[in-house]
């Protein structure tokens, strides 16, 4: 697929880089089997930030008042099982999660085409960024310990769910504000439909990928990145 006027590539991580089943069978047991680890990490900053939001949204979103760090513990462990999109939810699993990298438990999965791919691009000139609702540091990690070695030196910005929803316009918007490129100069990559549907409202130029296990649903679309060629 030949594409023209991209000068930044913004690319998702879960069904896009890297399998879902890294971040179901691999990533999410992990901090489960982890989790009480945090008790012993109530000194740091994140983790403190983490906590008070977790009593707050706790609050807000199901009426629940939770009154010690075995509470929040138990929330936060039934919000992963429950697979939330909640920031500090994010925040704790990829604190845990550089505890796995860095021993050497995990490797973070990356599609084969991805690597050279990227490699490629980076070459060309491309910028390239992240955006997953998973955290910043829980992104940086997958590409820091990848199974293809250390992709972070290709990737310039790194978002979260701390700049907003993923199926928001607004969203989009503000990532192309903060990576200072015309919205149309941005390519999006993700096997979401609702949030190609927000980038592209945005302006974004857009392609679903559609890896093993993806439905395709969206009007262009490419099986992996090697797909990808620029005019």
């Amino acid at each position: 697929m030949k594409l023209n006027g991209v000068s930044c590539i913004l690319t998702d991580i879960e069904g896009t880089t890297t399998s879902v089943s890294f971040v179901y069978d691999t990533l999410f047991p992990y901090f489960r089997d982890n989790i009480n680890e945090l008790k012993t990490l109530t000194y740091d900053l994140e983790v403190q930030k983490a906590f008070r939001k977790t009593v707050e949204l706790s609050k807000e979103l199901e009426g629940t008042s939770l009154k010690s760090v075995e509470d929040i513990i138990l929330t936060l462990d039934r919000w992963s099982r429950e697979d939330k999109k909640i920031t500090p939810l994010k925040t704790v699993q990829g604190l845990l999660w550089k505890k796995g990298y860095e021993s050497g438990a995990i490797k973070g999965h990356v599609y084969d085409d991805v690597a050279p791919s990227i490699k490629a691009w980076k070459k060309i000139g491309f910028t390239l960024a992240v955006f997953s609702s998973g955290s910043v540091t829980a992104q940086r990690l997958i590409f820091r310990y990848s199974e293809a070695g250390d992709l972070t030196p290709y990737f310039s910005n790194y978002f979260d769910t701390e700049t907003g929803s993923k199926r928001e316009s607004q969203t989009y918007k503000n990532i192309a504000q903060e990576l200072q490129f015309v919205a149309q100069e941005i390519l999006f990559l993700s096997d979401v439909q609702e949030e190609l549907e927000a980038a592209k409202s945005a302006g974004f130029q857009t392609i679903q990928l559609v890896r093993p296990g993806t439905i395709s649903s969206w009007e262009n679309t490419i099986a992996d990145f090697s797909e990808l060629q620029f005019n």
